[in-house]
């Protein structure tokens, strides 16, 4: 019977494998998903929303899920205001947020004529302001409707650069980038 050799390194290939193809796919969708949030921060009305876009990749029962979203706080809030829009609405300081203060106190504004008055970019507006609403400005879907062909080949590439004949190369930090 003639001898084998290499037996321990082709089970360690095989067992590792399924491991390094998930990484592989997990990269090639995040670089998909990188297409798109790129776009989405070039049609963002606004600088601080479009620091805020991400994209991230999580591994789920029996697929990979890529995301392209605003970080959680005041930019997600902007973000969901700027694709929907706004309601018409009115604008005051709530009792249970104004602790017995004024709106002078509140706004930190020491002029006795301002006592009563909010503040916006530094003029006094009175107490309760109606604003007119936001038209939306929708800058997330179209950037995933015009670049899906992009992300798509983006992917591909990312898994073409890392399996070659005999060989897969995983991402080293694939699941660095992600929250």
């Amino acid at each position: 019977m003639a001898p084998v050799r290499g037996r321990a390194e082709v089970s360690r290939y095989l067992r590792d494998l399924p491991a390094d193809l998930t990484k592989v796919l997990r990269g090639a969708g995040r670089a998909g998903g990188d297409v798109i949030a790129e776009e989405a921060k070039l049609r963002s009305r606004s600088d601080y929303v479009s620091e805020n876009i991400v994209a991230n990749s999580q591994i789920e029962a029996d697929h990979i899920r890529v995301t392209v979203t605003v970080k959680p706080g005041y930019a997600r809030s902007m973000a969901i205001w700027m694709e929907y829009g706004t309601s018409p609405h009115f604008i005051s300081v709530d009792d249970q947020v104004r602790q017995g203060r004024t709106a002078r106190r509140i706004n930190r504004n020491g002029d006795a004529e301002f006592k009563a008055t909010l503040v916006i970019n530094g003029k006094p507006v009175g107490s309760t302001v109606y604003h007119p609403g936001a038209q939306p400005f929708p800058f997330l879907r179209p950037a995933r409707d015009t670049k899906a062909g992009e992300a798509i080949a983006a992917a591909q590439a990312h898994i073409n650069s890392r399996i070659s004949v005999g060989a897969v190369l995983p991402d080293s930090g694939a699941e660095e980038k992600d929250l």
